[in-house]
């Protein structure tokens, strides 16, 4: 946790000051929008959640004692209201595979890992660029929930096993071979999709 990030939650946590919280909110709310988006793929829902999650921290952050980054324990809270979310959705036979929508292309096009995104030369390759995004969130979202968040968290978000461990409360072995049968499962989608 970065200094700036300490002082800003002991704020918070001492005063329950709300510039000191919203500024917190301006540093996480797209990485925290771009999880919930990746593992939900609706952008209203995601939205929504999104919002939940800083609802959620607003009310809890009393009980974040700064064993794991601040970001860590942030995730963990947006991966069990996405958890939660998907189960409420399931009961309701809603489909993940959520339309992205100009603004969002160009968000999660800019949020791909570097891995994924094509080297940009013209319109051509920029609409290949969100032609894999689409390919590869449609493959994210036909994983199940548990495999999603694992290939969100390390593939998009970029965490490290340990810190993904600490975020889904899961063993750092588990980690380690959930999220290689949910790279197995995602490139078998994508070997069909793109036959």
């Amino acid at each position: 946790m970065t200094l700036r990030e300490r002082i800003l939650v002991e704020r918070v946590q001492k005063h329950r000051d709300e510039k000191a919280f919203e500024e917190i909110m301006r540093m996480y709310q797209h990485k925290v929008y771009n999880l919930v988006y990746r593992m939900i793929g609706n952008a209203d829902e995601a939205e929504e959640i999104a919002q939940e999650v800083f609802v959620t921290v607003w009310k809890a952050i009393d009980g974040f004692r700064g064993d794991a980054k601040f970001s860590t324990w942030l995730y963990r809270i947006s991966a069990n209201h996405c958890k939660n979310r998907m189960k409420y959705l399931g009961r309701r036979s809603y489909n993940a595979t959520g339309e992205l929508n100009e603004a969002t292309e160009r968000e999660a096009a800019s949020a791909a890992p570097t891995s994924l995104r094509p080297h940009v030369d013209g319109p051509e390759a920029v609409l290949e660029g969100i032609e894999l995004e689409r390919a590869v969130q449609d493959g994210i979202a036909q994983l199940d929930e548990d495999h999603r968040a694992l290939v969100v968290l390390r593939d998009v978000e970029d965490l490290s096993y340990e810190e993904i461990a600490k975020v889904t409360g899961l063993e750092l072995g588990t980690v380690k071979s959930r999220l290689h049968r949910a790279r197995l499962q995602l490139k078998d989608f994508l070997a069909r999709l793109l036959k």
